[in-house]
């Protein structure tokens, strides 16, 4: 079978030529550890999000369907690369095999942006609208953003297999991706566009997550309203609430107090204190933790840009420069390429490192499945 080698222009074959061994095996051995980062690593947490139980809610949901994402485009694309690397910047494949790997990074590309995009949306309603987030959002409404997900997302990648866009094997990328062809023939702009809108959407999301947060932690003047005393009662907006503790504690004589109305009295038990404080407290513990969980997706989505500008950058480089300007550095784009290969096998570390309760679940349910289960025997001092 011929290699269909064919390359996109500007993408620089005379410098194919000069690609030295070293680099070839630098290229094949970081692959190799991408590969294999990729798929392990995003098994390994969507076991755990399915294992764990008390990880079974709307957040998680969504980080399952970006970690089946991030395998399926570790499984199915990157191989092809490493075989196309280790064959000398070929693709011996056909061009059907290489519009079908494509379209499967193409798909994951954008499955990955809408997606964080709905988790931006869904963690600004977890913060600003929490009573309405919880009533909503459940198992049903995240499976109906995922299939929306999806469905935008092939919407986005099945088009240039039809050759609305090209797809082709771009020698200097070494992968199958869009041919970025100059301003006045290209048909790829559209979708780089795209790309970008929904990048900066999702920062804008979180920047208006984080300008309500501290909008709401200013220190306001203290403002002294009286208190409402009927016998020796003090209940209304300016009471401190310390009749209603001493009629709690019987010291208080006579009807309960107005503050105390409709209220259920706390029995007596081993608690630490009274129902309607740690009621209150488990409330508090919610919003931080929901702003632990938003702070996590910022952290992976701030790396998915991170990791993908220094192509988009080539990308647009390509679209916008005319004559042999428009040529990338092959360092540059070889390094920026490999870039966006690594965000698929970041992600479950950056859950790991910057969530508490996933951290607790992993010890949990991976590193505790490994030790001992031996019950220990009692002993006693003789």
């Amino acid at each position: 079978m011929a290699n269909y080698s064919q390359a996109a222009p500007g993408s620089g074959d005379h410098l194919l030529q000069t690609v030295s061994p070293l680099a070839t095996f630098f290229k094949l051995t970081s692959l190799g550890f991408i590969i294999g980062l990729g798929v392990l690593g995003n098994l390994l947490m969507a076991f755990l999000l399915v294992k764990d139980k008390s990880l079974h809610r709307a957040p998680y949901y969504f980080l399952l369907d970006l970690c089946c994402s991030d395998v399926l485009r570790s499984a199915v694309c990157f191989p092809f690369v490493f075989l196309s690397v280790k064959n000398g910047s070929a693709w011996p494949y056909g061009p059907l095999g290489c519009k079908v790997v494509a379209f499967v990074g193409v798909l994951s590309c954008f499955h990955a942006v809408f997606l964080l995009f709905c988790v931006g949306v869904t963690r600004y309603l977890a913060v600003a609208h929490h009573r309405f987030y919880a009533k909503r959002l459940s198992l049903w409404s995240c499976l109906a953003v995922v299939c929306m997900v999806w469905t935008l997302s092939v919407a986005m990648a099945f088009p240039p297999v039809l050759d609305v866009g090209t797809y082709t094997f771009v020698r200097g990328e070494e992968q199958c991706a869009f041919e970025h062809r100059q301003l006045r023939v290209n048909d790829s702009l559209g979708f780089m566009l795209m790309f970008a809108v929904m990048v900066l959407a999702t920062q804008l999301l979180y920047l208006r997550l984080l300008c309500f947060v501290y909008g709401r932690r200013k220190m306001r003047p203290v403002q002294p309203v009286p208190a409402v005393s009927q016998n020796w009662t003090f209940h209304g907006p300016g009471a401190t609430g310390q009749a209603a503790a001493n009629w709690i504690a019987g010291f208080g004589r006579g009807p309960t107090p107005p503050t105390l109305l409709g209220i259920r009295q706390n029995p007596p038990g081993p608690g630490p204190g009274p129902g309607l404080a740690r009621r209150r407290l488990l409330v508090m513990d919610e919003f931080k933790a929901e702003k632990r969980i938003g702070r996590m997706f910022y952290l992976i989505t701030f790396c998915f840009v991170a990791l993908w500008c220094p192509y988009l950058v080539a990308c647009y480089w390509r679209v916008f420069v005319r004559g042999p300007a428009a040529a990338v550095p092959r360092g540059y784009l070889t390094a920026a390429v490999w870039m966006t290969f690594a965000q698929a096998g970041v992600n479950p570390f950056l859950c790991i490192f910057s969530n508490r309760e996933l951290r607790r679940c992993f010890s949990t349910n991976i590193l505790y499945c490994r030790k001992s289960r031996l019950p220990r025997e009692p002993y006693c001092v003789i």
